[in-house]
C-alpha cells in the first residue's frame, strides 16, 4: 500500500498571534517530519486525497468536505459557546455562525478535541461521542528552549526590561475572556514586578470589549508592557525573558502558550479551571481571583524553593507531551481513519454493483 494522502485545510496561519495557527503549524510539521514514510501531506490542495483534515472553519473547507469522497477529520479548536468573550458580532450573525460551526462538526467523520473535557459539551449539540478523539497539542523542543544567560540579558535589553527584574508574562489575543483586565489589576498590586503581555487584537474592532481594552493597552500602568502581536519565530525570546507564565483566562481549550512555556520549564500561574485538570495534572499554581494571583506570584518571586518546584512541575508536563508520544497517536489515528474509510467505500461499491445488476 502506498502513502496515505492527507490534505490539510487551513487558513490559521494567515493571522498572526492566534493559538490555532501555532497548533496547526506544529501538527503539520510533526506529521511531515516524523511520518514522511507513511503520509503524503498537501496544504489546501484538491480533492485527490484519502483524508481531508480541516483545521479552520472556513466555508470553503466545509464545501470541500461535502464535495469529496475522502474521509474527513475536523479539529475542534473552539466550541460555539467559547466564542462569547472573544468577538462581538450582531446577534443574528453570531447565531447563524454558531449553527454553521455545529453543522460542520456534525458533518465530519471524526472530530479531534485537544481537551477531553469538551466531549460532553459537544455531545450536547447532538454530536456522537464515538466520532470524537482526544489528541493533545504538541510544541517542538527545537523551537522552544532555554537560551544562555548572556542571550537572555541581551534580549531583556532589547525589550527595555531591567536585567534583574522579575518578569511575569501573559500570552494570547487581547480579549476579555483571556483575563487581560485581571492581568493588569494584578500588576497594579505588584508594582515591584514587571508584567509583559504578548499578543494583540487579532480580530480588530470586533474583539469583545475592544474599546475598554484598547484604552488600557494604549495607557498601561508603569510596570506593564503590551508588546502587541509577536511573530511565532520570536516567541521563544519572549519566554526566555520571563520568570513565570501567568494566564488568568476564563475559558480555554488547551493554550499553546502553556506548552511553549513548559518547554523552558517556566512555572505556571493559572486560573483554577476544570479544563486544565486532565491535561496538566495539577502541576501548576492555581488561583480563583486576583488576590490569589497576587499571593501566588509574590510567593514564586520571594521563595526560591517554591519557584524551583514550579520549574520541576513544568518540566514534567513538557516530558509528557513529547514528540514521540504525540506522533504515535497521530500515526495510529490517521491509519485507523484510512482503513475504516476503505472498508466503507468497499461496502458502498458492493451495494452499487448489486443495484446495477438487479
Amino acid at each position: 500500500m502506498g502513502k496515505i494522502k492527507i490534505n490539510m485545510l487551513s487558513s490559521a496561519d494567515k493571522v498572526d498571534g492566534q493559538g490555532v495557527g501555532s497548533a496547526y503549524l506544529e501538527q503539520v510539521n510533526l506529521i511531515k517530519e516524523g511520518a514522511a514514510d507513511l503520509f503524503e501531506v498537501t496544504i489546501n490542495g484538491s480533492f485527490d486525497c484519502d483524508i481531508q483534515h480541516i483545521h479552520t472553519v472556513d466555508p470553503q473547507n466545509y464545501l470541500k468536505l461535502k464535495a469529496s469522497r475522502a474521509a474527513s477529520v475536523c479539529y475542534v479548536h473552539f466550541l460555539p459557546d467559547t466564542l462569547d468573550g472573544s468577538i462581538e458580532l450582531p446577534k443574528m450573525i453570531f447565531k447563524i455562525f454558531k449553527k454553521y460551526v455545529i453543522e460542520l462538526y456534525k458533518s465530519a467523520d471524526y472530530l479531534i478535541v485537544v481537551n477531553p473535557i469538551f466531549m460532553d459539551a459537544l455531545a450536547q449539540y447532538g454530536i456522537k461521542k464515538e466520532k470524537m478523539v482526544y489528541i493533545p497539542n504538541y510544541v517542538s523542543k527545537d523551537d522552544f528552549y532555554r537560551k544562555e544567560d548572556t542571550e537572555v540579558k541581551q534580549l531583556r535589553k532589547e525589550y527595555g526590561i531591567k536585567e534583574d527584574a522579575f518578569v511575569v508574562i501573559g500570552v494570547g489575543q487581547v480579549q476579555t475572556r483571556k483575563g487581560v483586565l485581571d492581568f493588569v489589576e494584578v500588576a497594579k498590586k505588584l508594582p515591584e514586578i514587571t508584567f509583559v503581555w504578548s499578543g494583540g487584537f487579532s480580530f480588530g474592532r470586533i474583539t469583545d470589549g475592544y474599546e475598554e481594552l484598547k484604552k488600557i493597552v494604549d495607557n498601561p500602568p508603569e510596570n506593564v508592557k503590551f508588546l502587541g502581536i509577536i511573530p511565532r519565530e520570536k516567541m521563544n525570546d519572549i519566554y526566555n525573558i520571563a520568570d513565570i507564565l501567568f494566564m488568568p483566562s476564563y475559558n480555554e481549550l488547551f493554550p499553546m502558550a502553556i506548552l511553549e512555556a513548559v518547554n523552558l520549564h517556566k512555572p505556571l500561574v493559572l486560573r483554577d479551571l476544570e479544563l486544565y485538570e486532565d491535561i496538566l495534572f495539577h502541576k501548576y499554581a492555581k488561583g480563583h481571583n486576583n488576590d490569589d494571583f497576587v499571593t501566588l506570584i509574590r510567593t514564586l518571586k520571594e521563595n526560591r524553593e517554591q519557584y524551583h518546584a514550579g520549574e520541576q512541575m513544568s518540566e514534567e508536563i513538557s516530558e509528557y507531551y513529547s514528540k514521540e508520544n504525540v506522533l504515535k497517536i497521530w500515526i495510529d489515528f490517521y491509519t485507523k481513519v484510512h482503513e475504516e474509510h476503505l472498508k466503507k467505500e468497499s461496502k458502498r461499491q458492493k451495494r452499487k454493483r448489486k443495484q446495477h445488476d438487479s
